[in-house]
């Protein structure tokens, strides 16, 4: 199989796992790594032994494809210059600062026959695979999303930093049209709110409610769908769940079984395949349109109301 060349622009705290991951990859040429600060460039390219670059007119120049974790407010201008250049992307969520420039993207990719997939990487967590070989409709849906105060992506709200990963995965899973939110939010130690709660209703009436938090001295990550006859309880977290359901009148509690796995390693090696064949990726540029656009009218409700 011939190697595809790779590259990875943005080399932080989520861009350096990017890194680790394509060196690691099986038919792939990890070819080069570009950051806006050199020396952190030049630090992890050596450790990895893959030459950093200056510029992205060079990066562009040694790369089939490439994956994007710069700071959200650069997303557009840097996967807008690769995809120009003829490069499929992988943009890191959330695909870009508002829906004009996310649709601009997806539809760029699109007419130039593009591989454009966002990062969502709960998508390619074993755990939603499981969740989804046993989802027959979705009633209600509920998710906690915590974390303790992270000092990185703090130009954003915690909806957008956190609460869009389970936003992605409640469009994903429910497929139904929006009919309305009602959301609320606080900020406690930075510009935007750092506690958000929203509550979704469908227009087939399925209802989510969802938890985030970047303020909270634990780590959690769980989803609990409630469908007819049965409820499943999942930790993305842990890899590990449960299915509640109905049996001759008694509930039955079922271990859900699943192999645990790495979702980064999954979901690069899922970019690089479709990148290599030009399919589909799972969370296209037109998803994570539609996650950023209902993360957006969260955050602008949330905004209102804190003026009022």
């Amino acid at each position: 199989m011939q190697k595809i060349r790779v590259g990875v622009v943005g080399t932080g705290s989520i861009g350096k796992n990017h890194a680790r991951v394509m060196s690691e990859l099986p038919n792939v040429e990890f070819a080069a790594i570009y950051d806006a600060n050199p020396a952190t460039a030049a630090e992890i390219g050596g450790r990895l032994g893959v030459r950093a670059v200056s510029s992205l007119d060079e990066f562009a120049a040694l790369i089939d494809a490439a994956t994007i974790a710069t700071p959200t407010p650069t997303h557009f201008p840097v996967a807008k210059f690769l995809l120009e250049q003829g490069k499929h992307c992988l943009v890191e969520k959330p695909i870009t600062e508002n829906t004009q420039d996310a649709k601009a993207l997806a539809d760029l990719a699109q007419r130039l026959k593009l591989v454009l997939q966002v990062g969502h990487i709960e998508r390619f967590n074993p755990v939603l695979s499981a969740l989804e070989s046993r989802l027959t409709e979705a009633k209600f849906i509920e998710s906690h999303r915590l974390s303790p105060y992270p000092n990185r992506s703090i130009e954003i709200g915690v909806v957008l930093d956190l609460m869009i990963h389970d936003l992605e995965i409640v469009l994903h899973l429910v497929r139904s049209p929006v009919k309305y939110v009602d959301a609320v939010g606080i900020a406690v130690l930075s510009k935007g709110e750092d506690i958000a709660n929203a509550r979704i209703r469908f227009e087939n009436g399925c209802v989510a409610n969802l938890t985030a938090s970047r303020i909270s001295p634990e780590k959690m990550r769980k989803i609990r769908v409630f469908q007819h006859n049965a409820y499943l309880s999942l930790d993305y977290q842990n890899q590990s769940g449960e299915i509640h359901r109905l049996e001759g009148g008694q509930i039955i509690r079922e271990e859900v079984q699943i192999a645990p796995d790495e979702p980064l390693k999954r979901e690069l090696a899922s970019f690089v395949e479709c990148a290599r064949a030009g399919d589909k990726p799972k969370v296209s540029g037109y998803e994570g349109a539609a996650a950023l656009e209902l993360a957006i009218q969260i955050t602008q409700q949330i905004e209102a109301a804190a003026k009022k």
